[in-house]
């Protein structure tokens, strides 16, 4: 890793359980941490991981199905929140190196949960908002969400929108872009 940990930029996006209309006995939580890293130099993506995470306050809804195709099935074989921070820590070293998402619902969902489950927040205080950037990099007169601004770029959107793994993969095509 270079000195400081600025050679390559870990990218996060995250799905969370979520519904139609607000549950009140539901939480939400995270339910897959799509990861990948973004080197600097070459602007290089790789290390491409989902991590499909158990949520125990909350269960899948069929709308959180439609929209990212996870069901309660499938993250009841995730594992659980904590071991997903560690294993972010150990494999990705997010305490030393930058890291980013797209917008800043990710960034408040880490911390929001390391609160309520009383896990130590895996990453460092240094964090891009590719959302904002690209908005004022491409002086927009509001954010874009992802789709538009790949199309913004005339690139197609890889993968499954709202599948965490492909998300943060063209999370980090915006941001290369940026760079």
């Amino acid at each position: 890793m270079g000195k400081g940990g600025l050679d390559k930029i870990v990218v996060v996006d995250l799905e969370t359980t979520c519904w139609e209309k607000r549950q009140r006995d539901q939480i939400m939580e995270v339910i897959e941490a799509g990861i990948c890293l973004l080197d600097i130099g070459s602007g290089e993506i790789f290390q491409r991981q989902s991590i499909l995470i158990r949520p125990i306050y909350s269960t899948v809804s069929e709308f959180c199905t439609k929209l990212t195709t996870l069901t309660q099935e499938v993250v009841e074989t995730g594992i659980e929140f904590r071991e997903a921070c560690m294993k972010l820590e150990d494999e990705y070293q997010t305490k030393s190196r930058v890291w980013a998402s797209y917008g800043d619902f990710d960034r408040r969902q880490f911390e929001r949960e390391c609160r309520l489950k009383n896990v130590p927040y895996p990453f460092g205080s240094r964090h891009i908002n590719i959302k904002t950037l690209f908005g004022i990099k491409h002086r927009l007169i509001e954010e874009a969400d992802m789709d538009k601004a790949l199309a913004l770029l005339g690139f197609e959107l890889i993968g499954t929108h709202h599948r965490g793994v492909d998300d943060a993969y063209n999370a980090a095509r915006i941001l290369h872009t940026l760079l």
